[in-house]
């Protein structure tokens, strides 16, 4: 059975979304033949960025602020809320009931610094 190994995102400071990736999502920021991708478990977010051209198959490439992720949050939702916050990270919506790969569970929603839409899935209640 295909499992999901990567998808593509774009920005556009790559301080800004090295940092916020790494803190707030808790990716690992790697290099690899001179590009940036953000590893999260077994998935990996490969980054297009300043100085970066998309790979020629892509008909559009995909643009800053045009993502929409949802990352599972290991804990309880109010932590998830706790630690955007620390963070200094707005929750746009939630904690809402929202369905996800595991079932039911509960989300918030927040943005990355070009805009792209981000959640925290929690299915522990």
């Amino acid at each position: 059975m295909p499992r999901l190994d990567h998808v593509v995102i774009h920005i556009t400071d790559w301080e800004r979304s090295n940092a916020f990736y790494r803190d707030v999502v808790g990716a690992e920021v790697v290099e690899d033949a001179g590009r940036t991708a953000y590893r999260i478990g077994d998935q990996q977010l490969n980054v297009h960025g300043p100085g970066v051209r998309p790979a020629l198959v892509a008909r559009v490439p995909v643009a800053p602020g045009n993502s929409d992720l949802c990352f599972e949050w290991p804990g309880r939702v109010d932590d998830a809320v706790t630690h955007l916050t620390r963070h200094g990270v707005a929750v746009e919506a939630g904690p809402m009931t929202r369905g996800g790969a595991r079932g039911q569970g509960t989300s918030v929603y927040f943005r990355d610094p070009d805009g792209s839409l981000l959640e925290f899935i929690c299915y522990r209640r």
